[in-house]
């Protein structure tokens, strides 16, 4: 950075924050609030470029976590992990915090939990009156330690703190928060993540993730927050006993529990013929997910013992995400000594879930995403429609990268479908929307290609509870019936086209890293391709444009808020989606095309990965 651009820097925070103060400012109060945000980022940045400094103040500190200061011993002489660590802050992204766990800056630990929570206590306390929070957490390393840590920030800053005795699943603490009448909630989890990371997601009292709004009001008040001197903190003893904190009882959890078994849709006899392998990963579904299964008739449950209680090293599954096959690798081997019908695999914090069945050679074949997705939503479809439930002008909704089936299979039941942005959050904006006109007895479904499913307005997130029992109830009909899931998916395909979607990632490590992704999206934004493997580009959706621009010319506006995505079109029906990961540093590609074929499909779905891989791989 040389000085003119420091010098700019500081003169248009300096014009920006008399706009922001001014009362009658022309400018809209949201865009202010923003051009302010970025500007006390860009400051911070530039001062923090001298981190050696910011390392050295932490080393001198008298650091609570022993680890910590462990850690800073051990680097001390490594001037590449300092920086790494101290070079930014952890950034507080639309949803929450998520960082590796460690010493620094830019890690997860006491100290940033702190300065996010007490930002966040701000906001409360500017918006509410007498303001209330729940908290949960998962298995993950430290997860309890952090959870205790913003309960303390909290109740020192006189908020009312509801935090369950017990790691739960993250829509447990979307039920809470509604259940509870709370001012927002937090959950301390990095969902499937790797062992060496945690994270710190928010919730509205809505119970759905933080739109964005109020995400950049909160960041505002976050960032002028010096971790070691400006949080309020008190004992968390002193807390529990003077009733500042309190323990969620367990009629919350009963409660959460019900909700999730009167989504059941059909009643089926023989249950117990269906044979079933559940882990939850080391993480925090074991016990609702056992109850919620037992309670509506599955008992023929085998637990994969070796992932059957929490630990947050998940030592045998290291990347503990129930998408990929090595992380179901155990519960596969016990399907295969058991012969089970199906295994459910949900992710540390229990909001998603995998799942693999038997096919007719006795192989167990993992369904992705979008596959289980338009399966329960056919299912419920089907069955709603059946018994006389399906509400009138019933409604579905998914994210942009999910597939295009859900739309042919919603169209031929009459359900309209709602497309929003990448994120669970969104769907549970729309949940809200209905509810807001009373109408939340539209919603049937929603889901995402990330193997996020839910069928109930009881919570505002995706439910891994929810759609482990729809998933066994839909496995056992289709038994009862004499067919299997598979064959229930194939003859999806032979009605509707055979629709193949895929994801494609790449990392992007470090602060060089994030500078070249940032580098290409701009770069694929303002120089797109003509064409793609000799297929032209019929449309080009900028979502942070928020506008569509055909091969004719013609543009439309796109009616969602602004996102860093990039969707292309092509003239033979496929598409492809670009954007960065809101979690990690990784950009992600979304291919989906749609052949007579599963074959076809899958030879267009490997050119693309083929063809992107190249042109990504030469650019950094």
């Amino acid at each position: 950075y040389d000085t003119k651009s420091i010098i700019m820097f500081i003169a248009l925070k300096y014009v920006i924050n008399l706009m922001y103060n001014f009362e009658h400012t022309p400018l809209n109060y949201n865009i202010n609030l923003t051009l302010y945000t970025m500007t006390l980022k860009t400051e911070r940045i530039l001062c923090m470029n001298d981190f050696m400094n910011i390392y050295k103040k932490w080393l001198s500190c008298e650091l609570e976590d022993t680890d910590l200061k462990d850690e800073l011993i051990a680097i001390e002489n490594d001037s590449n992990k300092i920086e790494d660590a101290f070079y930014k802050e952890l950034e507080f992204g639309t949803g929450g915090l998520r960082g590796v766990i460690g010493a620094g800056t830019n890690r997860i630990n006491i100290y940033t939990v702190r300065k996010a929570t007490q930002g966040l206590s701000d906001y409360l306390n500017q918006t509410f009156n007498s303001p209330s929070v729940a908290i949960a957490y998962d298995s993950r390393i430290k997860s309890d330690l952090f959870a205790r840590e913003a309960a303390r920030v909290f109740a020192a800053n006189g908020i009312q703190v509801y935090l369950y005795p017990e790691l739960m699943p993250t829509p447990a603490l979307s039920f809470a928060v509604r259940e509870l009448k709370c001012s927002g909630g937090i959950v301390i989890t990095a969902s499937h993540n790797p062992a060496k990371y945690n994270g710190y997601k928010v919730y509205g009292s809505d119970g759905c993730q933080i739109t964005l709004d109020a995400a950049n009001t909160i960041i505002s008040l976050i960032e002028p927050v010096d971790c070691f001197e400006d949080v309020k903190i008190i004992s968390f003893d002193d807390a529990v006993s003077s009733g500042k904190i309190s323990f969620i009882p367990d009629l919350v959890t009963d409660n959460f529990l019900k909700s999730v078994s009167r989504e059941s849709v059909r009643k089926i006899e023989g249950k117990n013929n269906l044979k079933i392998v559940y882990t939850p990963l080391n993480g925090a579904g074991l016990k609702c997910v056992t109850s919620v299964l037992e309670s509506n008739g599955f008992e023929n449950l085998i637990m994969v013992s070796s992932q059957e209680m929490p630990d947050g090293n998940f030592t045998t599954c290291p990347f503990p995400n129930p998408e990929i096959r090595e992380a179901l690798s155990e519960g596969l081997a016990v399907c295969e000594s058991n012969n089970a019908d199906l295994l459910l695999a949900t992710d540390p914090d229990c909001d998603r879930v995998g799942t693999a069945v038997r096919d007719s050679d006795g192989n167990y074949v993992l369904i992705n995403g979008n596959e289980m997705g338009v399966l329960l939503l056919n299912y419920i479809c089907e069955a709603r429609s059946e018994n006389g439930t399906m509400p009138e002008n019933p409604v579905a909704i998914k994210t942009i990268v999910t597939t295009e089936m859900a739309k042919d299979i919603a169209d031929s039941y009459g359900v309209e479908i709602v497309d929003v942005l990448t994120g669970f959050k969104f769907i549970g904006e729309q949940i809200g929307i209905l509810e807001s006109k009373g109408q939340e007895n539209r919603y049937i479904f929603g889901f995402e290609e990330s193997y996020g499913y839910l069928s109930g307005s009881y919570v505002r997130d995706k439910d891994g509870v929810n759609a482990s029992l729809l998933i066994c109830e839909m496995t056992a009909y289709y038994k009862s019936k004499g067919i299997s899931v598979l064959d229930a998916l194939d003859s999806l395909y032979k009605k509707y086209g055979y629709y193949l979607n895929s994801l494609q990632s790449f990392d992007f490590e470090g602060i060089s890293g994030l500078k070249i992704m940032n580098s290409f999206i701009e770069e694929l934004r303002n120089n797109p391709p003509e064409n793609i493997l000799g297929n032209t580009i019929s449309y080009i959706s900028d979502y942070m444009k928020s506008v569509t621009c055909d091969s004719g010319g013609n543009t439309h506006k796109i009616n969602l808020p602004s996102s860093d995505v990039i969707k292309f079109g092509l003239s033979d029906g496929s598409s492809i989606v670009v954007r960065p990961s809101g979690t990690e540093p990784k950009l992600k590609l979304y291919y989906s095309v749609k052949s007579e074929s599963k074959e076809l499909s899958s030879d267009k779905i490997r050119d693309f990965e083929n063809y992107f891989g190249k042109i990504i791989k030469d650019y950094k």
